[in-house]
């Protein structure tokens, strides 16, 4: 049997954050998940921490590692999303205040530490926010670049557009400069965008199954999965909402759900009007290297199987 993948997940937890989480804790046999770091994204950092020790209490995963990242982007002033997420980002549910501690270290310092003392080409970076953690590290370790396997992210659009204004998803958006030097770096990026996570709908009947499962971590999910695609079907008159964040996990479980190309993406840095944007070049016309597999289809029925199989171990 091959050994677990290891990886860090970096995130903003978040209701589709969340689901990521459960995804990866019900995967133990397939992923090592050596800790979990969070940033100022979806709400503030003292929610996004607050957040990830709720949501690892749920599971009974108490033993885990939690480090607090950056409290605002590199560059730009913070932009947080509780008109989607909620005042507490896991709006929908009644749970209890965390008892559980956040680590002394740093997350920057911890994705440093971690990928020079792990063998090089060993260590996944999981994105599922703003992604000012890992450009920080970049900044102040640019000698890991070449030691990350992969980076597996949520965020973007091209032919979907975006998500917070016209031309940019909200990840991106919030810290693009961050987002610049990670497409700069080297790094294997692969890039789940809006063109993929708008084809998994949370719709009635997949939400009917995973509360099914009857536990105290399925039923909250759908709690939380309720409140936050409301926003969705107002804004895109669909049923169900989109399923974001969970992309990224399943990818490393069944990367054969996905379909994309690799392709050259640079982000605009200097519109007002664009800011944030990924500029993908689908159609290789710019001349420009390739630096990211971009994927663009999925399939939908098999990603919700493998959620609700797994959400059935927890």
């Amino acid at each position: 049997m091959t050994e677990p993948r290891k990886i860090i997940i970096d995130t903003d937890p978040g209701q589709d954050d969340a689901a990521a989480l459960m995804l990866a804790f019900a995967s133990r046999d397939e992923l090592n998940l050596l800790g979990i770091t969070t940033v100022a994204g979806n709400v503030p950092l003292s929610y996004t921490s607050r957040n990830a020790r709720i949501v690892c209490e749920l599971c009974g995963e108490t033993g885990r590692r939690i480090f607090e990242g950056a409290d605002r982007p590199m560059v730009r002033p913070l932009v947080t999303a509780e008109h989607v997420h909620g005042k507490t980002g896991l709006d929908g549910a009644v749970l209890p205040e965390p008892t559980m501690t956040v680590e002394g270290q740093h997350a920057v310092d911890f994705i440093i530490e971690t990928l020079r003392n792990e063998p090089a080409g060993t260590v996944t970076l999981c994105t599922l926010g703003p992604l000012t953690n890992i450009g920080l590290a970049l900044q102040k370790a640019p000698d890991i670049a070449p030691r990350v396997k992969e980076l597996v992210m949520m965020g973007g659009g091209f032919f979907e557009g975006g998500n917070i204004t016209p031309a940019a998803e909200f990840n991106i958006y919030v810290d693009p400069h961050a987002a610049a030097a990670v497409f700069a770096s080297g790094i294997p990026v692969t890039m789940m965008p809006l063109d993929v996570t708008h084809q998994l709908m949370t719709t009635k009947a997949r939400v009917a199954r995973m509360a099914a499962i009857g536990t105290k971590p399925a039923k909250t999910m759908v709690e939380w999965l309720e409140f936050f695609e409301r926003f969705d079907e107002e804004k895109y008159g669909s049923d169900g909402g989109p399923l974001h964040d969970p992309t990224v996990v399943a990818y490393l479980l069944k990367p054969e759900l996905f379909s994309g190309r690799h392709c050259n993406v640079e982000i605009e840095l200097q519109s007002e009007l664009t800011v944030g944007m990924t500029v993908v070049d689908w159609w290789g016309v710019s001349g420009r290297t390739p630096n990211a597999t971009v994927m663009r289809n999925v399939d939908a029925d098999g990603f919700f199987d493998l959620l609700i199989e797994r959400f059935a171990r927890i």
